[in-house]
């Protein structure tokens, strides 16, 4: 591989010269700079990144943390972060935690160690180590994004979960179903509880009781969503409607009653949440919650960015509506 020094001497120049013509740094000739380029075409010269970070200690490179990229929801987030990053001059580094404490901390040690020059943090959850870690990065910015780490102190870009669930339990008692049940994510993530938080207002509001074995709790996954359907079809007082608070649960859920021969919306009016590719595509379509995942992502990296250039002192914490997107899922009880 070549180097400056030999590109250098090739043009006869002084490898200052050819570094100012790479970087723009000060005025070159027109017959210099056209010679260094040639020759740096010529021997398919590539400058080091790593050379150039540790002399301006900037990387261009913005750390992105998620705990599962197969799931659709957070390959959608990913796509809209990149493209936003990329639109800014900045490429990211992703890392996968697959929801699990040790694994955020072990890669946000290395995101560190990398010499990002700020981070996407999309948080499994919180423990003390990785607590310590952040903190003991300050002078990298961290924006948080789709929900908090508690304890710390950075930006958030989140779309508020309770009223998206909220706004989609509405739709369903407005379509005049009472017989409502609930199929969530587990108990311990803020999520799930949070949108389960929004059911149950709507539920109160509407004066209809909610029995305690109609909240059925799985993994947040299209085999968590068919279990639960499994059980909830098979009990003699059957809802006429489900809220299920993620569209992978919901679209397992569409899988088990049509295995049962419960027809969609016919019989069960189904509502999903997230607004995933696949929500369109399943059958029926699906009636889902829809957060605005491109403009969260734009939100977070443009905030993020202006942080790594020293701007935006004060702390924000912007909270985004989501869109009830109406499909085939979901009729009005007969």
């Amino acid at each position: 591989m070549a180097t400056m020094k030999q590109v250098a001497e090739r043009a006869g120049v002084s490898i200052s010269t050819v570094s100012h013509v790479i970087n723009n740094t000060r005025a070159v000739s027109a017959d210099v700079r056209k010679r260094v380029l040639d020759i740096i075409d010529e021997m398919r010269y590539v400058p080091s990144a790593v050379a150039r970070s540790l002399k301006n200690d900037k990387t261009n490179t913005i750390g992105v943390l998620v705990p599962n990229s197969s799931n659709p929801y957070f390959a959608e987030l990913i796509r809209w972060i990149e493209d936003a990053a990329f639109e800014l001059g900045y490429h990211i580094i992703l890392c996968n935690t697959h929801g699990g404490a040790q694994k955020q901390s072990a890669y946000l040690r290395l995101l560190m160690e990398r010499r990002i020059d700020g981070l996407v943090l999309v948080a499994s959850g919180a423990d003390e180590e990785h607590e310590l870690l952040l903190r003991s990065h300050e002078s990298v910015p961290i924006i948080q994004l789709d929900r908090a780490l508690p304890g710390l102190d950075a930006d958030l870009v989140l779309a508020g979960q309770e009223e998206g669930a909220y706004r989609a339990t509405r739709h369903l008692i407005e379509l005049g179903h009472r017989a409502i049940a609930c199929v969530s994510g587990p108990a311990d993530l803020p999520r799930s509880c949070e949108r389960v938080g929004g059911f149950l207002r709507a539920m109160a509001e509407a004066g209809i009781e909610v029995p305690d074995d109609d909240i059925i709790r799985g993994e947040f996954n299209s085999a968590g969503g068919l279990a639960a359907f499994s059980s909830l079809l098979t009990r003699p007082r059957r809802p006429t409607a489900v809220f299920v608070t993620s569209d992978l649960m919901a679209i397992g859920g569409l899988c088990a009653a049509s295995s049962a021969g419960v027809r969609v919306p016919a019989e069960l009016s189904v509502v999903g949440y997230d607004d995933i590719c696949a929500a369109c595509y399943a059958s029926p379509p699906l009636t889902t919650i829809a957060p605005p995942k491109r403009e969260m992502a734009r939100l977070a990296v443009g905030r993020l960015i202006e942080r790594i250039r020293g701007g935006g002192e004060a702390l924000r914490s912007i909270a985004l509506d989501s869109a009830l997107v109406v499909r085939a899922s979901t009729a009005p009880l007969y």
